[in-house]
């Protein structure tokens, strides 16, 4: 009798494109709205940014039921960090804690692709890039997904910061203004949604700064 569903998987690839540029004094976080499987598209607005803490924020592409798995974990150790420590987790400390999350289940990984983004304690943007068992490095900017490949060498172009090998080290923060960083992540998708199918829809743009967290979107090519 010949087998049936050989090839079953448990993962599956929904696609979608996330960038994130620290600045100064801001964070920038994208992520487009398109979730898909194969060559249908599931839905046009699905969000893949998820606000972790008042200065932390992850977006996150592959797996969308393991992203939301992966957000629910965050959220209830969050939760007991507060109740332990009667405040908010700040952005570097997430970020270990996210690295440490994914490292768990590392036999059995989330298939989850993330950049974490925020304000570190000195007011400074931070972003920090992660594989799918929590390897992760403090970078300037970063970008996740099936438009990754297309996105960063544009963004190494523009942006490329100072090797971490020079001595004295320099900081992983971009020289561009919130306002130039902004317009620079909207060129990034539109010009990403032109070659990736995965891609699309709509981008959706968070900037973390000392006022709070504010949200923009930008229209992308629906077909």
């Amino acid at each position: 009798m010949p087998k049936e569903q050989a090839n079953w998987s448990p993962y599956d690839n929904n696609g979608g494109t996330c960038v994130a540029i620290a600045g100064a004094d801001y964070c920038v976080i994208a992520a487009d709205t398109r979730m898909s499987t194969g060559y249908s598209i599931l839905t046009r607005d699905y969000s893949k940014i998820c606000k972790l803490a008042d200065k932390s924020v992850m977006a996150s592409s592959g797996f969308q039921a393991d992203v939301k798995a992966l957000q629910k974990v965050l959220a209830s150790r969050h939760l007991i960090y507060q109740h332990q420590h009667n405040k908010q987790m700040s952005c570097p400390a997430m970020a270990q804690l996210l690295s440490n999350t994914l490292y768990y289940k590392r036999f059995f990984p989330y298939y989850a692709f993330n950049v974490l983004g925020g304000l570190d304690s000195e007011g400074k943007g931070c972003v920090f890039t992660y594989d799918a068992v929590g390897s992760y490095e403090r970078v300037g900017y970063s970008a996740q997904g099936s438009g990754a490949t297309l996105i960063t060498p544009f963004l190494d172009n523009q942006l490329k910061s100072p090797s971490p090998l020079l001595l004295p080290a320099k900081d992983a923060v971009t020289p561009l203004s919130e306002t130039e960083a902004i317009d620079l992540v909207k060129t990034c998708f539109s010009s990403a949604t032109e070659r990736d199918i995965y891609t699309g829809d709509k981008v959706e743009i968070v900037v973390l700064n000392a006022d709070g967290i504010r949200r923009e979107y930008e229209e992308l090519r629906r077909d």
